[in-house]
């Protein structure tokens, strides 16, 4: 004895596997993404164009806010602001994949000299207001080696 299935039934059927393979399709496709995340702290290019020769530092953590970093070197003090780009696939550990370190540059009376914006350029550290790199062997570009070293390799901040 064979049952007969009702014509409506056999329309469902198609429809809720081919509803079952897209949705499934969609969960696949959502998982395969990229998702880019900034952290550290982001300037805008009129951020930088307010610090001037001459300010304070004081002036310079009302502008930019605290620094990341600080050094001393043997003209006067540095301000280091650093803020990376991290990558992440579907579930895999997020990447670092660029990195960007504002350097304001004050002279032994507290007075803004210049500011840089490092990044790296054909894989060379590179800043990008002066086009310019650092001088080979000087204190500064061993200080900047150190701040980008390990890019990719090992995250600056965490999983935030």
């Amino acid at each position: 004895m064979t049952r007969k299935i009702s014509k409506s039934r056999q329309n469902r059927f198609p429809r809720i596997i081919s509803g079952a393979l897209l949705a499934s399709g969609l969960l696949f496709m959502g998982g395969c993404s990229e998702t880019i995340t900034k952290h550290g702290q982001l300037f805008r290019d009129s951020d930088l164009q307010q610090i001037q020769p001459g300010m304070m530092q004081e002036q310079v953590k009302l502008a930019l806010g605290t620094p990341t970093s600080t050094t001393t070197t043997g003209s006067g003090q540095v301000y280091y602001y650093i803020s990376s780009t991290m990558s992440q696939k579907a579930f895999f550990e997020p990447t670092e994949v660029d990195r960007k370190v504002v350097a304001v540059y004050f002279n032994q009376t507290g007075m803004v000299e210049r500011v840089a914006n490092y990044g790296l350029k054909d894989g060379k550290i590179f800043d990008f207001i002066s086009r310019t790199t650092p001088a080979p062997g000087g204190n500064e570009e061993g200080i900047l080696k150190q701040l980008f070293r390990n890019l990719g390799q090992q995250q600056l901040f965490g999983n935030n």
